[in-house]
């Protein structure tokens, strides 16, 4: 039976918008956009939910890695309500990419995220 790729790539897509949102109101579009209400973002560093603390989180990676943006490696892979994928942190002076990882989002019925749960496969010392 074939799978309905469309429906996590483009869940993929709109949260790569949001983590690459620098702006607070076009984050704050692209986080409601992307998470289901009441959605909800946990990795290492993080545990949150809400529009607001999901918001809250990527303003901070801006803020610790400024000029850089999140960009997907690899292809996403799906089933039911869950998908997988990786993804790495790049500079956009220098191409060098510190920061990769990989995450698993469920899915609400209307296709935004409810849940991610990221995993950092490199990260740089002092993080």
């Amino acid at each position: 039976m074939p799978v309905n790729t469309d429906r996590y790539e483009n869940a993929v897509s709109r949260y790569f918008e949001a983590w690459n949102s620098r702006e607070p109101k076009a984050r704050t579009k692209a986080v409601a956009a992307a998470w289901a209400v009441g959605g909800g973002y946990t990795d290492p560093l993080a545990d949150v939910v809400g529009h607001e603390q999901i918001a809250g989180v990527i303003a901070a990676a801006h803020e610790q890695f400024p000029g850089f943006v999140f960009r997907l490696t690899g292809t996403v892979e799906g089933h039911h309500d869950t998908a997988r994928f990786s993804w790495e942190l790049v500079s956009e002076a220098d191409g060098s990419a510190p920061v990769a990882g990989s995450d698993v989002i469920t899915l609400a019925g209307d296709g935004r995220i409810r849940t991610v749960l990221g995993f950092l496969d490199r990260v740089p010392d002092g993080v």
